[in-house]
């Protein structure tokens, strides 16, 4: 498949956070990542499958690398492990560090718009699609 053919793997929104994230990708401190169940629901799209490969894009819209997912699986926020926090490549050394920096993500006016509730928080209870991922190309 071409690397034009691929669908886009867009990490966070535009600007500092997603060039941090994408540079954590290249360097391979990077490998995987979290997103709400809701947001899927709320896009109406489907949820990620092992196997797939997706052009990770920077925030200019370059596609920058090809990641392959490995691993993805449903669980509650209370449940997200140390191991998958560590992956995430973003400097957290705890679960609970983690969290905060979703946290402040996801209640952002930006994630908020997203979803259309300006309101929304998330819980121990709420459901997050972790995924795991590869490295596969860098462009």
């Amino acid at each position: 498949m071409e690397l034009d053919d691929l669908p886009l793997a867009e990490f966070a929104f535009p600007g500092r956070l997603r060039d941090s994230l994408v540079a954590a990708i290249l360097s391979g401190a990077k490998t995987s990542t979290s997103a709400l169940l809701i947001g899927y629901e709320h896009a109406n799209e489907p949820l990620p499958e092992v196997g797939e490969r997706s052009a990770v894009v920077d925030s200019a819209g370059r596609r920058v690398a090809v990641i392959e997912l490995i691993e993805v699986r449903v669980l509650r926020l209370a449940d997200v492990d140390l191991q998958h926090a560590l992956a995430e490549g973003e400097g957290d050394e705890s679960v609970a560090q983690w969290r905060a920096g979703h946290e402040a993500f996801w209640h952002s006016a930006e994630v908020r718009a997203e979803l259309g509730d300006p309101g929304f928080t998330v819980d121990d209870d709420t459901l997050v699609v972790t995924e795991r991922f590869r490295l596969v190309h860098v462009v």
